[in-house]
C-alpha cells in the first residue's frame, strides 16, 4: 500500500516538474441557502517556469487544498510566454489595463532586483524577471492587478518579432552606436580643416 502511494506521489511529482507556483490571495466566500450558509473557499495562484512563462488561475471549493488544486490547473491552461532582455528584465516599458486596474512596468540596469506590490512581484518572480520597476495606480484588488500586468505582458515586443514583421534584420531595428563615435571624429577634424582652408 505505502509503495503505491509512492508510486502515484513521484509521479505526480514528475508531471511539470519544471512549473513552479506561488498563492497569491486566498478568501472565504459564503452562499446563503434555505438552511443557513455554506462557506467556501477561493484561490488566486500564479504558475510559471521562471523561464519567460507565466499564468494565474482562480479556484473555489470547499477545502483550501481543493481550491489551491483547481486555480494551479487553471493557471497551467492559460499560460502565456514573454520575451526577456538578457534572461533578467523587459525589452521595454509598458502600460496594463484591466477594469480599474492599472499598472505601470519599466525595465531595469542589472542589479536592481524586482521593485513592485505583492501581486504583481509573484507574476515577476514566476515569470523569471530579475530587473524591474513596476507601480500599480489603479485598484488593489489583486484579481484586477494581476490581470492588468498579464495585459502589459502580452503587449511585449522583441526585436526579433519586430524585424520578422517589418521584414528586416535585427541589426537594421536596434540603435546604432557608430553615429556618436562619427560625430565625435568630425568634430575633431573640423579645426584642422578650417586650419588648412585659410592656410
Amino acid at each position: 500500500m505505502a509503495r503505491d502511494q509512492n508510486q502515484r506521489g513521484g509521479n505526480r511529482r514528475d508531471e511539470n516538474p519544471e512549473f513552479q507556483d506561488r498563492l497569491v490571495a486566498i478568501n472565504r466566500v459564503s452562499k446563503t441557502v434555505k438552511g443557513g450558509k455554506r462557506f467556501g473557499f477561493a484561490a488566486l495562484v500564479v504558475v510559471g517556469d521562471q523561464k519567460g512563462r507565466v499564468g494565474f488561475g482562480k479556484g473555489k471549493a470547499k477545502e483550501v487544498p481543493e481550491a489551491i488544486r483547481k486555480a494551479t490547473e487553471q493557471a497551467k491552461r492559460q499560460m502565456i510566454r514573454v520575451q526577456l532582455r538578457e534572461g533578467r528584465t523587459l525589452h521595454h516599458d509598458m502600460n496594463g489595463r484591466h477594469g480599474a486596474g492599472r499598472v505601470v512596468m519599466r525595465t531595469a540596469p542589472q542589479g536592481t532586483g524586482i521593485i513592485a506590490g505583492g501581486p504583481m512581484r509573484a507574476v515577476f518572480e514566476m515569470l523569471g524577471v530579475q530587473d524591474i520597476v513596476a507601480k500599480s495606480i489603479g485598484s488593489s484588488n489583486p484579481y484586477n492587478m494581476i490581470r492588468a500586468t498579464m495585459d502589459g505582458l502580452q503587449k511585449e515586443s522583441s526585436p526579433r518579432s519586430v524585424a520578422q514583421r517589418r521584414g528586416k534584420k535585427v541589426a537594421d531595428i536596434l540603435p546604432k552606436t557608430n553615429t556618436v563615435d562619427e560625430q565625435s571624429d568630425v568634430a575633431h577634424n573640423s579645426p584642422s580643416e578650417s586650419a588648412t582652408v585659410d592656410a
